[in-house]
């Protein structure tokens, strides 16, 4: 099982590298359909999904956790450059959609930068549809750490879209940084991270996200850090963007597609002998 994460994390960053440094001038994210379920809105296309979190990360000698707590706020178009209005998309005016996600891993300090690494499978994801518009998501319970999920008022009928765990991710504090407090700004950026984490839609989810068919089986998390001090407990808020993409296949499968191509031509050559 442990071999399996590994080479899964693998592929994820490799994935991940392709997808965040195809260009040296641009991003370019894959597309996905959606199908504002229960609405008359027309299914629309976006590649970006972006959103408020708040973040409670209990920092324990050179381990940490974090339990997270992501509301989606607009769908991107256009590699994200173009954002789509709430009557376009249905976000805010007739559903919400929001993600409780939790993780674990490793520190180290690099002089006076504190990094952090995501453990592969570790936590979980879970994305969350609430077509009642019941869910308060301005008023939520925060867990004593981050080893415990945040508690949200009204979301005990809210549909579950999407599971995933962490897969490959890593952040950065510097306090230093002229944008936070400890240098002189107003604490607003302190760092930043990324995460990927597997993604596998529910039956529902598959009503939601229609397009593409399989969907993507991977998720991108990337966001900036508030105010932070890398130890005992810790409430982070910040931006959180989420985009999609699919993990380039291990070495082992490529040999073995390699593999069935060559049987394939050779018996296509014997057939026409």
């Amino acid at each position: 099982m442990k071999a399996f994460v590994a080479k899964t994390a693998l592929a994820c960053s490799i994935a991940a590298a392709s997808l965040f440094g195809a260009s040296a001038q641009a991003a370019v994210y894959p597309d996905f359909t959606v199908d504002p379920v229960g609405t008359t809105i027309a299914n629309f296309t976006g590649d970006k999904i972006t959103g408020n979190y708040v973040e409670v990360a209990t920092f324990t000698g050179t381990s940490f956790n974090v339990s997270l707590l992501w509301n989606a706020g607009q769908f991107a178009t256009n590699d994200g450059e173009s954002g789509l209005a709430g009557f376009q998309t249905g976000l805010g005016n007739t559903y919400q959609m929001y993600v409780r996600y939790q993780a674990s891993g490793t520190v180290a300090f690099d002089g006076g930068k504190t990094i952090f690494n995501f453990t592969p499978g570790t936590g979980s994801l879970q994305m969350f549809l609430d077509t009642q518009l019941d869910t308060n998501l301005v008023s939520f319970t925060k867990p004593a750490d981050g080893a415990n999920p945040f508690i949200i008022a009204g979301s005990s009928n809210d549909t579950v879209i999407a599971t995933g765990q962490a897969l490959f991710g890593q952040g950065t504090i510097d306090v230093t940084l002229p944008t936070c407090a400890a240098g002189g700004g107003q604490g607003n950026n302190c760092g930043s991270f990324g995460s990927t984490t597997s993604f596998e839609l529910t039956d529902a989810g598959k009503l939601f996200f229609i397009e593409p068919s399989p969907f993507y089986n991977l998720s991108f998390q990337s966001g900036q850090l508030n105010n932070i001090d890398p130890s005992g407990t810790q409430v982070i808020n910040g931006s959180l963007d989420v985009t999609f993409s699919n993990a380039v296949p291990e070495p082992g499968s490529i040999a073995l597609l390699g593999m069935g191509l060559l049987g394939l031509g050779m018996a296509r050559r014997r057939k026409q002998k």
